[in-house]
């Protein structure tokens, strides 16, 4: 396999690393061919007992299309993770196995290699290893039992010869290490804006001043007109800002008394109420409906939502309460008040983030039906 991540690399996975994994799981075990990552992108952690080898991505992309996961032999992750929609499902909220919906909408897992120390909306695992057995487990996701499961990938001659190639035997915590390298090699980074970062493209002048106002946080004292995009969406689009605690936070969708817990759920802190993961802007364009629970159905929402429709709150992001193009105009209120054109501009730079290779790449394809 020839990975076609296309701006070489100043982070990579050191050579000892693939040694040591040598041993453990023996002569086949090899690591993934001609793997860069983009410089732009930063620093990126594998841990140390699960390298990147060619055996795990090709174990973990069958276990992902594979409805042998869930319970009823129906549902795959690849059922709420469609690649051509970014690896979302294009739903407000995933539906339960018994006709209901789930809390959240499906997140995209593109660039999840990147600045990822919590996953789901909520931040309810701490590694993509704790977060891949989640759904399976889960009685209205995928609604399996992890033992019965175990046995049925055991009798089955080619999971056996897979995971005897990646990691020598059939267990839960190889199956969730599988999956984990499964996704943290779902790298989307030859979008336009990537085109024009490596010097290969230029913007349109509605897209370069789309770059320019999401780049910036207002400042009337200088005359600088912002979109506030920055504050929470890293320049490079791969996360959220890593002091942002890292990467969550509350947007102003909803007023103390009817926002859900968020990530108060997990830490147990009322600081963090209404605090959700921010997610990747990478192929936002094909990744509605938007939000943790897909209330906006198009980008202009979402925008609208910035400009004027921001719910004040115990917990809002000061980043969002401070920023505002207008301030003598607000009355009171909060939110960007940007020009109808400047919320246009920010919506075609925001599509300049399709990677099109990403979404028809066939080495993430389905390998079980038609893939290879």
């Amino acid at each position: 396999m020839r990975w076609v991540v296309l701006i070489l690399a100043a982070a990579g996975v050191a050579a000892a690393g693939w040694v040591v994994w040598d041993r453990v799981r023996g002569p086949t075990a090899t690591p993934i061919a001609d793997f860069s990552a983009p410089f732009v992108f930063g620093r990126f952690a594998v841990p140390p007992d699960n390298a990147m080898t060619q055996e795990a991505f090709t174990l973990g992309r069958h276990l992902f299309y594979d409805p042998i996961l869930s319970g009823n032999n129906e549902v795959s992750c690849a059922t709420c993770h469609v690649q051509e929609l970014a690896f979302t499902d294009g739903l407000a909220k995933s539906p339960t196995l018994s006709g209901g919906e789930l809390d959240f909408s499906s997140m995209s897992l593109a660039n999840l290699l990147w600045g990822q120390e919590r996953f789901f909306w909520d931040g309810r695992a701490t590694s993509l290893e704790e977060q891949a057995l989640m759904p399976i487990q889960h009685p209205e996701e995928m609604g399996q039992d992890i033992d019965a499961l175990m046995e049925e990938l055991r009798v089955s001659g080619s999971y056996r010869k897979m995971f005897r190639q990646a990691y020598g035997s059939v267990t839960p915590e190889n199956t969730a290490k599988a999956l984990a390298t499964f996704m943290r090699l779902l790298i989307s980074s030859n979008s336009k804006y990537d085109q024009y970062l490596r010097g290969e493209v230029r913007l349109t002048a509605q897209e370069e001043h789309g770059r320019k106002l999401f780049m910036a946080h207002p400042d009337t004292k200088v005359s600088l007109r912002g979109g506030n995009c920055i504050d929470c969406h890293s320049q490079f689009l791969t996360s959220g800002f890593r002091d942002a605690l890292d990467g969550f936070s509350n947007n102003g969708l909803d007023s103390d008394e009817t926002m859900p817990d968020g990530l108060m759920a997990v830490t147990g802190n009322p600081a963090h109420k209404g605090f959700f993961k921010v997610p990747t802007l990478r192929n936002i364009a094909v990744t509605a409906p938007y939000m943790h629970d897909g209330r906006f159905d198009t980008l202009e929402d979402v925008m609208d939502h910035y400009n004027d429709g921001i719910v004040v709150s115990d917990t809002l992001s000061p980043l969002i309460l401070e920023a505002d193009n207008a301030p003598e105009a607000g009355q009171g209120t909060v939110g960007l008040r940007m020009t109808p054109d400047e919320i246009q501009a920010i919506i075609a730079f925001l599509d300049t983030l399709t990677d099109e290779a990403f979404l028809t790449n066939p080495q993430f394809s389905n390998p079980i039906e038609g893939g290879s």
